[in-house]
């Protein structure tokens, strides 16, 4: 059986990426818009309101606070976002793979990071000296700001990524198992 873009029909993983390749990346980057909007806003209540580093939460946060100090929450979160970008992983192609692998292996260690944190709460054995759960990138930077960095690495190339997969160089589009490309009118010659 073919789908309707005339490649095979497969599994729930093969569908999500060849027919619903679009509807996944966007829910995916819905998903990640959210996030980003929740750092932004602790980022607004930490700089710009001078909120004390523990009352900066996010919007969220100000509405659930257990929630937030919670690391299943955080390393669930990057444990969503690294399966997302592994199981959508297939449906690039040539530049736009490249750049998706390069958002991939920065989320990799970014849901390490959170694993260790996560680790951390549940045993209560706190590494490098802290009282609280701390993260490799934690001895150099501080929380809200790496992670804020660690979003920004991710989300950066994960656009570039969806760029090249939207508006893909011909060598690429022929390649492509899905519909996301943009379909541009061709040129007409001057008269």
């Amino acid at each position: 059986m073919q789908d309707f873009t005339g490649h095979a029909s497969g599994g729930f993983v093969d569908n999500l990426n060849t027919r619903w390749h679009r509807l996944a990346l966007l829910s995916l980057l819905a998903i990640v818009l959210v996030h980003w909007a929740e750092h932004i806003v602790q980022a607004y209540q930490f700089f710009v309101l001078h909120w004390p580093r523990p009352m900066s939460m996010g919007l969220v946060g100000m509405y659930y606070p257990w929630l937030m100090k919670t690391e299943v929450l955080h390393y669930g979160f990057a444990l969503v976002m690294l399966i997302g970008l592994w199981v959508l992983r297939k449906g690039f192609t040539g530049t736009s793979y490249k750049w998706w692998m390069v958002a991939f292996w920065i989320q990799f260690w970014h849901h390490f990071e959170h694993f260790i944190l996560f680790y951390q709460a549940q045993t209560h054995r706190f590494w490098f000296g802290g009282s609280v759960p701390t993260s490799v990138g934690q001895i150099w930077i501080p929380r809200i700001e790496l992670h804020l960095i660690y979003n920004a690495l991710v989300f950066i190339p994960m656009v570039v990524a969806m760029y090249y997969h939207v508006y893909p160089p011909a060598r690429d589009a022929v390649k492509m198992m899905c519909t996301c490309a943009h379909q541009r009118a061709p040129m007409s010659a001057a008269a």
